[in-house]
Formats: C-alpha cells, sequence, structure tokens
C-alpha cells in the first residue's frame, strides 16, 4: 500500500474556496482522505481525535489554536464542538481576510451545534472516497464538463475488464487501499464495519445493539441501487424476531447519514408531457460501494458468479464517481421513475438549469435497450420548460466510448473523468 499523497478532484475545490472565503470545512466519512488533502494546502495543524493537548487549549486559550499560521487545519473538529463558534467569530473579526482555517470532519454533529451557519463566511466541502479516476483505473478521456459543453469525446476501449472493475467494487476507493489486494482490502473493510458498527454509532448516537447496526448495513448493502422503503429494512433487520421497530431503523439510518457513509438519490421531479405519476422515493447507495459488498460479506469470486448482484454495486461505484465529477461543476444527481416502471438511473443537473442523463448497464448488451428508454424519457419530458437535455449517456463496460447514430454517447466506465 503506497504512503505518498495522489492528486484529487477536491484540491482545486479546495484552493478555490480558500481563496473565497474564510474558513472551509471538509466533510466526508473516515478514512476518505481528507486529512491528507487539508494538509496539503494548511499552515498548520492540530488533530483533535488523538491530541488532548489541543482539545483542552479550546476551552484554557482558543487564540493558541486559532492564532498559527494560516491556514490553521482543526482535524475532526466535531470532537470539540465548540470550535464553531470560535471560529466563525475569528473569521468574522478577520474579515475580509480569506483562507484562514480549514476544519475536518467525519461525522455531522447535532445541528444545534451549528446553529450558526457561517453564510458567506464559511464555505462547506463534501468529499467521498476515491473515483475510478483519481485511482488511475479511469483514463477520464470522457469529461462529464464536456459532456455538459456539447462535446461528443470518443475514446478506445481501455481493457479495464469486468473482473478488474468487481476487484475495485471490493477495494473501494479508500486511500489507504491504494496498491492493496483484494484480500487485504475485505480485511480492512471488516475492521472499518466493525469500528463504525462498535465505536461510531455508539459515540454518536447512544448505546444502539451492534448486531442490529450490523444486520441493517447488510439489509442496505442488499438494497443498493433500489428505492426500498424504511419498513421493508425494518423486516429485513429484524428477521426471525420480527419486524424491528421503524423509529428504531430510522435513528440508525440518521445516524449513518451524519457518519456519511450513506448517500441516497433523490426522486427528479421535471415538467412531464404524460400524466403518468412520477414516484418520489429515493434510490438508495452507500457512499462507496465496498461497504455494501463488506456488508454483505461477499468478495469477488461470489460477485462474479451473481453478475445480477454485481450490477447494483456496480452502478454503486458509477454513481459515486459521477457525484464526485458533477461536485466541481455545481452539479447534483437525482433519479426518475414513473409508477409503469419506465425509469432512468441518473440525472445529472447544473446551478445553471443544464441536465443530462444516464442509463448504467454494467453488461453493454444492454446498452441499445438502454438508449432507446433514455429517448422514450425524453419524449416524456416537457422540454419547453426544462431545456433540452445537454446529453443521454449509457455508462458500461468493454466497450469504446463514442456517439450512438440516435446521439447517445456510449460511455465505458473507465474512460469517465471529470
Amino acid at each position: 500500500m503506497g504512503t505518498q499523497y495522489i492528486a484529487r478532484i477536491a484540491d482545486k475545490e479546495l484552493g478555490a474556496r480558500l481563496l473565497s472565503a474564510g474558513a472551509v470545512l471538509i466533510e466526508g466519512p473516515k478514512a476518505c482522505g481528507k486529512t491528507e488533502t487539508a494538509r496539503q494546502a494548511a499552515g498548520h495543524e492540530f488533530r483533535f481525535d488523538v491530541d488532548s493537548g489541543a482539545r483542552a487549549l479550546v476551552a484554557a486559550s482558543p487564540q493558541t489554536l486559532l492564532g498559527q499560521a494560516p491556514p490553521v487545519l482543526l482535524d475532526e473538529w466535531q470532537i470539540a464542538p465548540d470550535l464553531w463558534d470560535l471560529v466563525r467569530r475569528e473569521v468574522d473579526d478577520r474579515w475580509p481576510a480569506r483562507g484562514q482555517f480549514i476544519l475536518t470532519g467525519s461525522a455531522t454533529p447535532d445541528p444545534l451545534t451549528r446553529r450558526h451557519a457561517g453564510t458567506g463566511r464559511m464555505s462547506s466541502l463534501r468529499m467521498r472516497p476515491m473515483s475510478l479516476f483519481e485511482t488511475g483505473h479511469s483514463t477520464g478521456e470522457v469529461s462529464l464538463q464536456r459532456l455538459f459543453a456539447g462535446d461528443a469525446p470518443a475514446a478506445i476501449d481501455p481493457g479495464v475488464t469486468v473482473p478488474q472493475l468487481i476487484d475495485r467494487l471490493v477495494i473501494g476507493g479508500w486511500p489507504m487501499l491504494i496498491g492493496a489486494s483484494v484480500a487485504e482490502a475485505q480485511q480492512w473493510m471488516r475492521d472499518y464495519i466493525k469500528n463504525i458498527v462498535e465505536v461510531d454509532i455508539q459515540q454518536l448516537d447512544g448505546r444502539r445493539d451492534p448486531r442490529n447496526v450490523r444486520r441493517l448495513l447488510a439489509s442496505l448493502g442488499r438494497a443498493v441501487g433500489t428505492d426500498t422503503t424504511v419498513k421493508a429494512l425494518a423486516k429485513d433487520v429484524g428477521g426471525a424476531n420480527g419486524t424491528a421497530d421503524w423509529h428504531t431503523i430510522n435513528a440508525y439510518l440518521d445516524a449513518l447519514e451524519r457518519l456519511m457513509l450513506v448517500e441516497d438519490v433523490d426522486a427528479w421531479g421535471p415538467h412531464m408531457r404524460s400524466t403518468t405519476p412520477l414516484r418520489k422515493s429515493a434510490t438508495r447507495y452507500m457512499v462507496d460501494p465496498s461497504i455494501g459488498v463488506g456488508a454483505i460479506g461477499v468478495g469477488a469470486t461470489h460477485l462474479l458468479g451473481d453478475l445480477n448482484a454485481a450490477g447494483f454495486h456496480f452502478e454503486g461505484m458509477v454513481v459515486r464517481d459521477v457525484r464526485t465529477y458533477a461536485q466541481p461543476i455545481s452539479g447534483g444527481l437525482s433519479h426518475w421513475r414513473d409508477n409503469n416502471g419506465h425509469e432512468v438511473d441518473l440525472i445529472v443537473s447544473l446551478d445553471d438549469g443544464r441536465w443530462g442523463a444516464f442509463e448504467v448497464k454494467m453488461n453493454p448488451d444492454d446498452v441499445p435497450e438502454a438508449a432507446k428508454s433514455l429517448n422514450r424519457f425524453v419524449d416524456k419530458v416537457d422540454l419547453d420548460k426544462t431545456g433540452k437535455p445537454a446529453f443521454l449517456g449509457v455508462i458500461t463496460t468493454n466497450t469504446a466510448s463514442y456517439q450512438r447514430d440516435d446521439g447517445v454517447q456510449v460511455v465505458h466506465i473507465a474512460t469517465l473523468g471529470p
């Protein structure tokens, strides 16, 4: 496993935000690389998870912390939640000085802790585990930004096979696992999940039954890419003992969201020509596909033997990567599904109103039908109100990346990039 810092897409985002805001808050799940990214820009750092002296200074002498060479990195700041208001006030006092502080956190504290939002002074940056482009497993020749610009980039098949991609599902995008084997990654993820279940959830949400938390993670792993309800999750978690209390399941889900381990895709609600009702439930995803795979307890061999199940986790990997590529261009993800069963996996919408749509199909033989489905979907959208899509695309494997005669882009996931 390598230790040298690997450039992240978030590096440029962080640099831009430090030029425009007094402080930048970097949030993301544990081990996704927040601290190392922040260190590349920091003038001084304090790590509140391991430095008891730094924690003591928050009350005893906060100016000793905040008065160091900027930007001052306050790592895992939520362990000392009084820091939020201290930093906010310091930013106000120093304004218009920019780039004074970087705060990193792997758990969102109680909302009351951040009752003063710091609007106009503090900027929030979300990080996730590494995309295939960041780990070096995608060429990035098909740029999401260029697709929105109307380009039709083409690329030869990069030669990244389905078995190799399934290995990436198991290993995930964790910086600590760069160069790790599948077996090493599986052991690391077992330990990661054990820590979530026995430590992180307990610290964040009081005493919870670790067995039920583990069963919920496994249930979410089986539900990746679906709109499984809380009721269904409660039934699955309860098992032979009967349905678990849905209030408890909602509390667990809230804790997992605050730990930034789950990240659902909400429904898109455009103006439609059809009167067919739209389904508004979110599609469930983990922040990295390796969490769902690890929670279920399956490996690459099992997934290769069940490509239907592997396809849902492949979709989760695509969601992770598209989120990462969309964020620098102010893009958000949603999905579309009507009551007739017609659906589109991903809608990417920009702040300026532009939008595009992707279907995700691990098997390239499914591309023609997916392309037809995308075009049928566009026929249902009231384009006079939404505008025409900037692109329609199918993200898949084992193919060159090119534009079909009907205008749909065919994109090998290992050519997709920011």
